[in-house]
């Protein structure tokens, strides 16, 4: 059986929720430091990063010296993030012409310092949001941004902690093992984990948990576009292709992007197209809105929505700065695109991601409903905790538990008091997992965890926003939480509960 995992680590990495600033502040210039010569080694950086963890439960650049700071961006090729404005939440270049002018002075400090030409060490300059990457080597660089009063955040680039990790578990444990969401195996489904409807499709045992059968006698989620970032569509499975509308799905589109840079080079910008190479993104476009098809196949949630995916990394891990701008990019798209009314993303990191955090927000005021998954990870994991970006104020994070009676969570899933909702994904007897199409023309998988527990749940809001279509983000939000278990209470684990998709049709 193949599992995905929503945060699935290489060797048994710690999940927590990043942090970010909630206040729209100026900024204080930080104090005078004495810099050194030599910088830390990576093993050094990530023991920085997991100390924090441990001791405050998140992490943010911000907390580090200016030494750290370079120190990790000369493990991650010399680039520097920075995210710019006059204050936190000043993200959008839309909202002012003073935006370009805060551009050029920091590239100037830059410039200067570093005694290099602009094109030298500007990588990119993002389109809608107040970002850039760019190179940086010189320890008194980092120091004098650092004093600039208009920059919001100065984030190592391309520093891949994961990898750090992975290499430092090894080293201490040989027999580690994990992997990052991907898979291409299938599954056949035990006659116990499906009922066959018309006109031949199978409905998985995890949608009569959530009444989700009885709720499409009243909506399908026609009318609703869902944007998915993931790791891309499979182009050998049609039902998620040229068969999207198969049996009762009938008369709508699905659109297929890709915005991932497969390179080591930082000035690629040359994408790898909208195709799934890793079979996780094709699992979450199932869950979420498979055709009802006449094929003896997984049925998905909303399975007369229309879907817009986009392949933004390779797997869920989001660690570099091809993947992390990948997925930036995806949001922005799903922001700008008018018909988009919700956005499903199982994938995450460690700690905040600076461009990824601003990408979440700038959807969020284009009134995106998103949902992101709480954190999935192996039995190496040692804490738990909500990841980013499920951590923000701006998501719904989600999580999946076993059957049963009582919330148990599932054997991979993160919990905690970000979490909004839950979803059945888990059998208590078998183990076995959500029914889904493969990455294969006419064959089945399961997949488990908080990704396909995140899928399902856009799934259910396209179902209510079909309902009602003048709904606000807030209403459709407001109704799925009426119909939460533990509504009008939230619990401190597992929010509002399971859904009942039926009653929130109603």
């Amino acid at each position: 059986m193949r599992k995905f995992y929503a945060i699935a680590l290489t060797a048994g990495v710690l999940f927590f929720a990043g942090c970010s600033r909630d206040d729209d502040q100026p900024m204080s210039e930080p104090q005078s430091e004495i810099l050194q010569s030599d910088p830390l080694s990576a093993q050094q950086i990530n023991r920085i990063i997991d100390d924090h963890i441990q001791n405050h439960g998140s992490f943010d650049w911000r907390n580090t010296n200016v030494h750290q700071l370079w120190s990790a961006s000369v493990h991650g090729d010399n680039i520097l993030s920075i995210g710019f404005g006059s204050t936190t939440n000043d993200y959008n270049r839309a909202t002012s012409q003073k935006h370009t002018v805060i551009q050029q002075e920091i590239l100037d400090i830059i410039m200067r310092y570093e005694e290099k030409s602009q094109e030298d060490i500007l990588i990119s300059a993002d389109e809608f949001l107040t970002t850039v990457d760019v190179v940086v080597t010189k320890q008194e660089t980092v120091a004098a941004l650092r004093k600039y009063d208009n920059i919001r955040y100065i984030e190592p680039g391309n520093y891949k902690y994961f990898s750090v990790r992975s290499s430092m578990q090894r080293s201490s444990d040989s027999s580690s093992s994990g992997g990052s969401g991907c898979g291409f195996e299938s599954s056949a489904l035990s006659s116990a984990d499906y009922t066959t409807i018309t006109p031949n499709a199978k409905a998985g045992w995890t949608l009569y948990q959530h009444n989700i059968p009885a709720a499409w006698n009243i909506s399908t989620g026609r009318n609703v576009t869902i944007g998915i970032i993931d790791t891309g569509i499979s182009p050998q499975q049609t039902l998620l292709g040229s068969n999207f509308n198969d049996g009762h799905s009938t008369g709508r589109t699905i659109q297929k992007y890709g915005t991932y840079v497969d390179s080591i080079w930082p000035w690629s910008t040359s994408t790898d197209g909208p195709a799934d190479q890793c079979g996780h993104g094709t699992s979450m476009a199932a869950a979420a809105a498979a055709p009802r098809n006449d094929n003896g196949l997984p049925v998905g949630v909303a399975y007369n929505a229309n879907l817009v995916t986009y392949r933004a990394a390779s797997n869920v891990v989001l660690d570099g700065l091809h993947e992390q701008n990948g997925v930036k990019n995806a949001l922005t798209a799903l922001g700008n695109n008018s018909s988009v009314k919700i956005i499903s993303m199982s994938m995450g990191h460690i700690f905040s991601v600076g461009k990824i955090s601003d990408g979440i927000k700038y959807a969020y005021g284009k009134g995106k409903l998103i949902f992101c998954a709480g954190g999935t990870s192996t039995s190496f994991t040692n804490f738990v905790g909500v990841i980013f970006p499920a951590s923000m104020a701006e998501t719904v994070a989600v999580t999946g538990i076993k059957e049963g009676a009582g919330y148990q969570v599932c054997d991979e899933c993160h919990s905690g008091g970000k979490i909004e909702f839950t979803v059945i994904m888990q059998r208590a007897a078998s183990g076995n997992k959500s029914p889904v199409l493969s990455y294969y023309d006419n064959q089945s998988d399961y997949v488990g965890g908080s990704s396909v527990a995140t899928a399902t749940t856009a799934g259910i809001a396209a179902l209510v926003w079909s309902k009602y279509p003048s709904w606000t983000r807030a209403q459709v939000l407001a109704r799925m939480r009426q119909s939460g278990s533990f509504y009008p209470n939230k619990n401190s684990s597992f929010g509002y509960g399971n859904i009942n998709a039926l009653t929130a049709v109603q």
